[in-house]
Protein backbone atom coordinates (compact mmCIF):
# COMPACT_ATOMS: atom_id res chain seq x y z
CA UNK A 1 0.00 0.00 0.00
CA UNK A 2 2.83 2.47 0.63
CA UNK A 3 4.68 2.15 -2.48
CA UNK A 4 1.15 2.29 -4.13
CA UNK A 5 0.47 5.83 -2.30
CA UNK A 6 4.35 6.63 -3.63
CA UNK A 7 3.53 5.44 -7.17
CA UNK A 8 0.40 7.71 -7.16
CA UNK A 9 2.24 10.97 -5.81
CA UNK A 10 5.16 10.69 -8.27
CA UNK A 11 2.72 10.28 -11.40
CA UNK A 12 0.96 13.85 -9.94
CA UNK A 13 4.05 15.47 -9.08
CA UNK A 14 5.17 15.13 -12.96
CA UNK A 15 2.32 16.20 -14.69
CA UNK A 16 2.70 19.48 -16.42
CA UNK A 17 0.77 22.38 -16.95
CA UNK A 18 -1.79 21.85 -20.03
CA UNK A 19 -1.83 18.04 -19.60
CA UNK A 20 -4.90 15.54 -18.67
CA UNK A 21 -4.99 15.56 -14.63
CA UNK A 22 -8.57 14.31 -14.57
CA UNK A 23 -10.54 12.23 -17.04
CA UNK A 24 -14.45 10.92 -16.70
CA UNK A 25 -15.25 8.06 -19.68
CA UNK A 26 -18.49 7.15 -20.51
CA UNK A 27 -20.10 7.91 -16.82
CA UNK A 28 -23.93 6.41 -16.66
CA UNK A 29 -25.48 6.96 -12.74
CA UNK A 30 -29.24 6.27 -12.27
CA UNK A 31 -31.52 6.52 -9.33
CA UNK A 32 -34.78 4.96 -9.25
CA UNK A 33 -35.30 4.74 -13.01
CA UNK A 34 -34.09 8.31 -13.53
CA UNK A 35 -30.88 8.91 -15.42
CA UNK A 36 -28.98 11.25 -13.31
CA UNK A 37 -25.47 10.94 -15.73
CA UNK A 38 -25.60 9.66 -19.24
CA UNK A 39 -22.71 8.60 -20.91
CA UNK A 40 -20.66 11.92 -19.71
CA UNK A 41 -17.06 12.23 -20.72
CA UNK A 42 -15.18 15.51 -19.70
CA UNK A 43 -11.41 16.14 -19.20
CA UNK A 44 -10.03 18.61 -17.15
CA UNK A 45 -6.37 19.33 -17.63
CA UNK A 46 -3.69 20.28 -14.93
CA UNK A 47 -3.57 24.59 -14.86
CA UNK A 48 -6.84 25.29 -16.35
CA UNK A 49 -9.94 27.28 -15.10
CA UNK A 50 -12.85 25.19 -16.12
CA UNK A 51 -16.29 26.56 -15.45
CA UNK A 52 -19.43 23.73 -15.24
CA UNK A 53 -22.98 25.18 -16.35
CA UNK A 54 -26.33 23.68 -16.62
CA UNK A 55 -30.03 24.00 -15.89
CA UNK A 56 -30.92 22.17 -12.09
CA UNK A 57 -30.96 18.61 -12.94
CA UNK A 58 -28.20 18.51 -15.38
CA UNK A 59 -26.48 16.40 -13.52
CA UNK A 60 -23.23 18.75 -12.36
CA UNK A 61 -23.13 18.25 -8.55
CA UNK A 62 -23.47 14.31 -9.14
CA UNK A 63 -20.63 14.68 -11.89
CA UNK A 64 -18.74 16.25 -8.12
CA UNK A 65 -20.22 13.22 -6.33
CA UNK A 66 -18.68 10.59 -8.07
CA UNK A 67 -15.34 12.33 -8.71
CA UNK A 68 -14.95 12.49 -5.11
CA UNK A 69 -15.98 9.47 -4.44
CA UNK A 70 -19.31 10.35 -2.81
CA UNK A 71 -21.23 8.06 -5.45
CA UNK A 72 -19.84 5.53 -7.49
CA UNK A 73 -21.83 5.73 -11.27
CA UNK A 74 -22.90 1.80 -12.78
CA UNK A 75 -20.42 1.78 -15.64
CA UNK A 76 -17.67 3.62 -16.81
CA UNK A 77 -13.94 5.31 -16.45
CA UNK A 78 -12.52 8.02 -14.15
CA UNK A 79 -8.86 8.57 -14.26
CA UNK A 80 -7.12 11.26 -12.06
CA UNK A 81 -3.32 11.95 -12.72
CA UNK A 82 -1.77 8.99 -15.48
CA UNK A 83 -2.91 6.25 -14.57
CA UNK A 84 -5.18 6.55 -10.88
CA UNK A 85 -8.76 4.89 -11.39
CA UNK A 86 -10.67 6.61 -8.76
CA UNK A 87 -13.50 4.60 -8.68
CA UNK A 88 -11.15 1.89 -6.79
CA UNK A 89 -10.84 4.43 -3.90
CA UNK A 90 -12.98 5.70 -1.01
CA UNK A 91 -13.77 9.68 -0.25
CA UNK A 92 -10.56 9.62 2.50
CA UNK A 93 -8.19 8.46 -0.19
CA UNK A 94 -9.34 10.70 -3.22
CA UNK A 95 -9.10 13.85 -0.62
CA UNK A 96 -5.13 12.53 0.03
CA UNK A 97 -4.47 12.39 -3.89
CA UNK A 98 -5.27 16.36 -4.29
CA UNK A 99 -9.07 16.69 -4.70
CA UNK A 100 -10.52 19.00 -2.67
CA UNK A 101 -14.70 20.08 -2.79
CA UNK A 102 -16.12 23.08 -1.59
CA UNK A 103 -19.93 23.17 -0.95
CA UNK A 104 -21.82 26.32 -1.35
CA UNK A 105 -22.67 26.94 2.04
CA UNK A 106 -18.98 27.94 3.82
CA UNK A 107 -17.71 25.46 6.70
CA UNK A 108 -15.36 27.41 9.14
CA UNK A 109 -14.19 26.68 12.69
CA UNK A 110 -16.29 29.66 13.90
CA UNK A 111 -14.77 29.54 17.18
CA UNK A 112 -11.34 30.00 15.55
CA UNK A 113 -9.10 33.17 13.81
CA UNK A 114 -8.30 32.78 10.68
CA UNK A 115 -4.84 31.98 11.11
CA UNK A 116 -6.25 29.08 13.14
CA UNK A 117 -8.38 27.68 10.91
CA UNK A 118 -5.83 27.47 7.75
CA UNK A 119 -3.35 26.40 10.77
CA UNK A 120 -5.92 23.31 11.48
CA UNK A 121 -6.48 22.56 8.28
CA UNK A 122 -2.58 22.30 6.77
CA UNK A 123 -1.88 18.79 5.74
CA UNK A 124 -0.04 17.09 8.44
CA UNK A 125 0.29 14.32 10.69
CA UNK A 126 -3.43 15.10 12.77
CA UNK A 127 -2.91 12.38 15.32
CA UNK A 128 -3.94 14.20 18.54
CA UNK A 129 -0.86 14.39 20.47
CA UNK A 130 1.13 15.09 17.57
CA UNK A 131 -1.49 18.41 16.93
CA UNK A 132 -1.14 19.07 20.57
CA UNK A 133 3.18 19.50 20.69
CA UNK A 134 3.76 20.80 17.49
CA UNK A 135 4.90 24.12 16.71
CA UNK A 136 4.59 25.67 13.33
CA UNK A 137 8.03 26.48 11.28
CA UNK A 138 9.10 29.05 9.28
CA UNK A 139 7.75 27.55 6.57
CA UNK A 140 4.77 26.33 7.27
CA UNK A 141 4.29 29.91 8.62
CA UNK A 142 4.72 31.48 5.31
CA UNK A 143 2.52 29.04 3.49
CA UNK A 144 -0.12 30.29 5.91
CA UNK A 145 1.23 33.82 5.16
CA UNK A 146 1.08 33.27 1.29
CA UNK A 147 -2.43 32.15 1.50
CA UNK A 148 -3.70 34.27 3.84
CA UNK A 149 -2.64 37.02 1.16
CA UNK A 150 -3.83 34.94 -1.55
CA UNK A 151 -7.51 34.81 -0.27
CA UNK A 152 -6.68 38.48 0.60
CA UNK A 153 -7.66 37.79 4.76
CA UNK A 154 -4.03 39.23 5.81
CA UNK A 155 -5.51 41.87 7.54
CA UNK A 156 -7.85 39.71 9.27
CA UNK A 157 -6.04 36.84 10.25
CA UNK A 158 -6.37 37.78 14.34
CA UNK A 159 -10.25 37.43 13.40
CA UNK A 160 -12.44 35.12 14.39
CA UNK A 161 -14.14 33.74 11.93
CA UNK A 162 -17.42 33.50 13.36
CA UNK A 163 -17.72 37.50 12.70
CA UNK A 164 -16.18 37.38 8.86
CA UNK A 165 -18.64 38.50 5.97
CA UNK A 166 -20.22 35.36 4.35
CA UNK A 167 -17.82 36.26 1.22
CA UNK A 168 -14.91 36.30 3.95
CA UNK A 169 -16.16 32.81 5.00
CA UNK A 170 -16.01 31.61 1.41
CA UNK A 171 -12.55 32.95 0.85
CA UNK A 172 -11.77 31.11 4.44
CA UNK A 173 -12.64 27.95 3.05
CA UNK A 174 -11.11 28.13 -0.38
CA UNK A 175 -7.69 28.84 1.67
CA UNK A 176 -8.66 26.21 3.78
CA UNK A 177 -8.68 23.77 1.00
CA UNK A 178 -5.70 25.09 -0.64
CA UNK A 179 -3.74 24.24 2.73
CA UNK A 180 -4.49 20.66 2.22
CA UNK A 181 -2.32 21.03 -1.06
CA UNK A 182 -4.92 19.93 -3.66
CA UNK A 183 -3.78 19.70 -7.91
CA UNK A 184 -7.79 19.99 -8.29
CA UNK A 185 -10.54 21.99 -6.84
CA UNK A 186 -13.71 21.36 -7.49
CA UNK A 187 -16.03 24.58 -6.31
CA UNK A 188 -19.93 24.51 -6.11
CA UNK A 189 -21.64 27.88 -6.32
CA UNK A 190 -18.62 30.07 -4.96
CA UNK A 191 -20.27 33.60 -5.12
CA UNK A 192 -23.84 32.72 -4.21
CA UNK A 193 -24.79 35.57 -1.53
CA UNK A 194 -21.98 37.68 -2.08
CA UNK A 195 -22.11 41.13 -3.03
CA UNK A 196 -21.00 42.71 -6.21
CA UNK A 197 -17.49 43.45 -4.55
CA UNK A 198 -17.30 39.97 -3.15
CA UNK A 199 -18.24 38.35 -6.71
CA UNK A 200 -15.11 40.44 -8.39
CA UNK A 201 -12.78 39.56 -5.85
CA UNK A 202 -13.87 35.60 -5.82
CA UNK A 203 -13.21 35.89 -9.32
CA UNK A 204 -9.65 37.06 -9.23
CA UNK A 205 -9.03 34.37 -6.32
CA UNK A 206 -10.21 31.47 -8.18
CA UNK A 207 -8.10 32.91 -11.26
CA UNK A 208 -5.35 33.41 -9.22
CA UNK A 209 -5.67 29.80 -7.89
CA UNK A 210 -5.84 28.31 -11.77
CA UNK A 211 -2.18 29.29 -12.16
CA UNK A 212 -0.67 26.57 -9.97
CA UNK A 213 -3.76 24.15 -9.53
CA UNK A 214 -6.95 23.16 -11.58
CA UNK A 215 -10.06 24.72 -11.14
CA UNK A 216 -13.33 23.30 -11.75
CA UNK A 217 -16.14 25.89 -10.92
CA UNK A 218 -19.99 25.21 -10.88
CA UNK A 219 -22.25 28.34 -11.02
CA UNK A 220 -25.51 29.61 -11.96
CA UNK A 221 -24.71 33.24 -12.11
CA UNK A 222 -23.71 33.81 -16.08
CA UNK A 223 -22.66 37.45 -15.75
CA UNK A 224 -19.73 35.65 -13.02
CA UNK A 225 -19.03 32.84 -15.48
CA UNK A 226 -18.89 35.43 -17.61
CA UNK A 227 -16.09 37.73 -16.04
CA UNK A 228 -13.85 34.02 -15.45
CA UNK A 229 -14.98 32.37 -17.94
CA UNK A 230 -11.67 30.68 -20.52
CA UNK A 231 -13.44 27.44 -21.15
CA UNK A 232 -16.71 26.68 -20.71
CA UNK A 233 -18.75 23.01 -20.58
CA UNK A 234 -22.36 22.98 -20.47
CA UNK A 235 -24.46 19.89 -18.85
CA UNK A 236 -27.88 19.06 -19.88
CA UNK A 237 -29.63 15.30 -18.92
CA UNK A 238 -26.58 14.10 -17.59
CA UNK A 239 -23.95 14.79 -20.54
CA UNK A 240 -22.20 17.28 -22.31
CA UNK A 241 -24.33 19.69 -24.57
CA UNK A 242 -21.61 21.94 -25.83
CA UNK A 243 -18.05 22.94 -24.40
CA UNK A 244 -15.60 25.79 -25.43
CA UNK A 245 -15.04 29.68 -25.38
CA UNK A 246 -17.58 31.75 -23.65
CA UNK A 247 -18.52 33.10 -26.98
CA UNK A 248 -19.08 30.16 -28.43
CA UNK A 249 -21.91 28.69 -25.94
CA UNK A 250 -23.49 31.75 -26.51
CA UNK A 251 -23.52 31.77 -30.09
CA UNK A 252 -24.66 27.42 -29.74
CA UNK A 253 -28.12 27.22 -30.81
CA UNK A 254 -28.18 24.25 -28.69
CA UNK A 255 -27.37 25.63 -25.70
CA UNK A 256 -29.70 28.70 -25.99
CA UNK A 257 -32.62 26.59 -26.63
CA UNK A 258 -31.93 24.05 -23.70
CA UNK A 259 -30.07 26.28 -21.19
CA UNK A 260 -30.90 30.03 -21.93
CA UNK A 261 -34.61 29.53 -23.19
CA UNK A 262 -34.20 31.14 -26.52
Amino acid sequence: MIESKTHIAENLDDIKKGERLLYLSGIDLSFDGFKALNSLSLTINYGELRCIIGANGAGKSTMMDVITGKTTPDSGTVIYGKETSLLELDEPAIANLGIGRKFQKPTVFEGHSVFENLELSMKADKRFFTTLFAKLNSEEKDRIAETMKLIGLQDDMKTSAGILSHGQKQWLEIGMLIMQSPKLLLVDEPVAGMTPGEVEKTGQILTDLAKEHSVVVVEHDMEFIRSIAKKVTVLHEGSVLAEGSMQSIQENEDVRKVYLGE
